[in-house]
């Protein structure tokens, strides 16, 4: 079993940013033939680090900083009146935690969000095989939250658990349902889900200020920002 001392890192060569127009990315990989369990993945999320699939990354930028991994304090966490809205206006869904799968409902929903929304996107065009190495390989802990109006699904949130927390991997959701903040709602869900866990912490992945598509998880508070090798609230930064 691998731990955090003997795992090895690459480094992408330079690419173009997915979030910065005009800026270089480079990317730190850990070695994919590295056997990662639960603790090992929690604590490479507490240092920065983000799944997708199988593949365990964080930015590794030589003249830029600004993709800030953040989390939220769960216990600490108290909605705001716009935040109590979208759990008003959601109380109709059927919300479940499944093991993470694919089948042809799911993909269905995430197709029609990826063409729908993200049409511009390094997630388009969508194809099954992308559905399954996004959201279903490497699965550790990981769960589909199911979101059902009237039993049909309108939602789905991927989601790992973790030893210290839950990490919000990615929602896609029925666009026609946007005037009700599904993704908002998602999060406020994983919130509380976290809560029955006795989970201190929501990962949120990165925060990016000059990104206007990531100014939302700001709007959790109170939220942490790992800088310098240490997590401290947003307000301390």
């Amino acid at each position: 079993m691998s731990n955090l001392r003997t795992l090895v890192f690459f480094a992408t060569p330079p690419h173009d940013c997915s979030y910065l127009p005009d800026r270089e990315a480079t990317t730190m990989f850990v070695d994919p033939r590295a056997n990662i369990d639960k603790k090992l993945y929690s604590q490479l999320t507490a240092l920065g680090f983000r799944r997708s699939g199988s593949h365990y990354y964080r930015p590794h930028c030589e003249h830029c900083n600004a993709c800030i991994p953040v989390r939220l304090k769960t216990e600490e966490f108290q909605p705001d009146r716009s935040q109590r809205r979208v759990m008003k206006k959601n109380a109709d869904l059927d919300c479940d935690m499944v093991p993470a799968r694919f089948t042809e409902e799911y993909y269905t929903l995430y197709a029609r969000y990826i063409n729908e929304r993200h049409s511009d996107g390094d997630m388009y065009p969508p194809s099954r095989e992308q559905f399954s190495s996004f959201l279903v390989e490497g699965a550790t802990d990981s769960w589909f939250l199911e979101m059902r109006l009237e039993g049909k699904l309108v939602g789905l949130a991927a989601v790992d658990v973790l030893d210290d927390g839950l990490s919000a991997i990615y929602t896609v959701f029925a666009t026609e349902l946007e005037h009700r903040s599904p993704g908002t709602f998602a999060i406020l869900w994983q919130i509380e889900e976290a809560r029955r866990q006795g989970l201190p912490h929501l990962y949120l992945g990165y925060w990016i200020k000059e990104c206007r598509k990531m100014n939302y998880k700001t709007r959790f508070q109170p939220i942490e920002a790992l800088r310098d090798g240490h997590w401290r609230t947003m307000d301390d930064n």
